[in-house]
């Protein structure tokens, strides 16, 4: 079944993109800020949190770099401006860290400024393996001036103990997932229950650190996994959330949230939303082959 999963998501990719976007609605907002902004409303309605993400990564030029910046503080002040329930998630490559890492520094040092003066949040994504050091230093070197950040760490790699437990010591402020990209079996961990195995380990070492967590994961077993270990350590509720993708288990989501976690949900937009729908297609190969299916009206 994996190799056919494959090869499914290879067609889809051959796909026009206009195909593409009818089922990729699921998992993004919308092209535009506006659709955004309708959907973390929703969201909030419901009493569920939001961070906010501009698709795009991977930028060729400085310019496109700065205008990635602008559309990003634009999203601050719209968030200002609607009294939203949401921070904003951001990708240093499309801030120019493939570039120029000073550069790249004072890119995302003004827009953690301008969430500062918003009483706002900014989370650093977590990229591919060749920019894990590079971020990892980019977030050190923002948190001596700035508090209102985190970072986002990734089970799947074999490396990612042993940088928590030099970021514990620093009061980090956690996104812990599992991991997307593909990586070489010497850097990471491919069989499923490793990965899990591993998550709930750093997990472990993030809350008895005393550090706030977002528990980013989809797969049961590590939900169910995460509230035996909550309960276990007694682990104020204040002190983590839950963080799902949007369009993601939708019953799963409920649940989180009618048991009276916090919830928040990642809510991405914006032209560049075919890579990010790829990346999510390979991610989670039935939804490619839903796809197919609808294509070619099969029952």
């Amino acid at each position: 079944m994996g190799i056919l999963n494959s090869y499914i998501v290879k067609f889809v990719k051959i796909l026009p993109k206009f195909v593409v976007f009818v089922f990729a609605r699921k998992y993004i907002a919308g092209t535009k800020l506006e659709d955004a902004v309708r959907v973390v409303k929703e969201l909030n309605s419901k009493g569920i949190m939001a961070t906010l993400d501009v698709l795009g990564e991977a930028i060729k030029t400085k310019q496109e770099a700065v205008d990635a910046k602008k559309e990003i503080l634009t999203v601050l002040d719209t968030i200002e401006k609607n009294k939203l329930n949401a921070n904003v998630s951001l990708k240093p490559t499309q801030l120019g860290l493939g570039l120029d890492e000073d550069f790249c520094f004072g890119q995302i040092k003004e827009i953690v400024q301008k969430a500062a003066e918003y009483n706002n949040f900014i989370r650093i994504d977590m990229e591919d393996s060749p920019f894990t050091s590079k971020t990892i230093n980019l977030f050190r070197r923002l948190r001596q001036d700035h508090s209102n950040l985190g970072i986002v760490v990734q089970a799947y790699l074999k490396r990612t103990y042993q940088d928590v437990e030099k970021l514990n010591v620093e009061g980090t402020n956690y996104r812990l997932c599992k991991g997307i990209y593909v990586e070489p079996a010497e850097i990471a961990y491919k069989e499923r229950q490793q990965v899990r195995d591993n998550f709930m380990q750093i997990l472990d070492r993030m809350i008895t650190h005393g550090n706030y967590v977002g528990i980013a994961t989809h797969d049961d077993y590590l939900v169910d996994g995460s509230y035996k270990l909550l309960a276990e350590k007694k682990t104020d509720r204040t002190r983590y959330e839950f963080q799902m993708l949007y369009g993601v288990k939708d019953s799963l989501r409920n649940k989180i949230n009618e048991d009276g976690h916090r919830l928040r949900i990642y809510v991405p937009y914006g032209e560049k939303w075919y890579h990010y729908s790829i990346r999510r297609l390979q991610e989670n190969p039935q939804v490619a082959w839903y796809i197919t299916k609808s294509l070619f009206s099969f029952r």
